[in-house]
């Protein structure tokens, strides 16, 4: 697995998800960590530094998983202290913006659907936007209250 260069588009069909933002396993090989986007870690916890949503860790990853076609199974690789879950979507279409940290690529990406899944979690309410990782054209719809 390498990291995807910053500027270049690829494309991603979902795999495998180990959290709410990511990283996302691509069947083409990189691993995705959403761009613009946090949640919280697994243990329910927040980074220091990072942006700290409401909505619980369980919450960001069911969002997620629901975004990318549900459940289909799970895995826990050896020493992990959480299962990863098993997807069946769609290929995305990615751009990424470089080294996420850990073998991951940054990335904004678009559902199958043409939506973008960083606005698509944002919508969901689980996630908080991370204002230093948002590209400045980036723009999401409003959402209806």
């Amino acid at each position: 697995m390498s990291i995807v260069a910053a500027g270049l588009v690829f494309l991603c069909t979902p795999t495998l998800i180990a959290d709410g933002d990511g990283p996302i396993w691509c069947a083409e090989g990189p691993r995705i960590r959403i761009a613009g986007i946090a949640a919280r870690e697994r243990d329910n916890s927040c980074r220091r530094g990072h942006p700290c949503p409401d909505a619980s860790a369980t919450d960001a990853m069911r969002a997620l998983v629901n975004l990318l076609g549900g459940v289909r199974g799970s895995i826990r690789f050896r020493g992990a202290a959480f299962d990863h879950v098993r997807v069946s979507a769609a290929t995305m279409r990615c751009l990424s913006i470089g080294s996420a940290g850990g073998n991951r690529t940054g990335a904004f990406c678009t559902l199958a659907d043409g939506r973008d899944l960083s606005c698509a979690m944002l919508a969901t309410g689980t996630v908080a936007r991370w204002g230093r990782y948002w590209r400045r054209d980036q723009h999401c719809p409003r959402q209806p209250h």
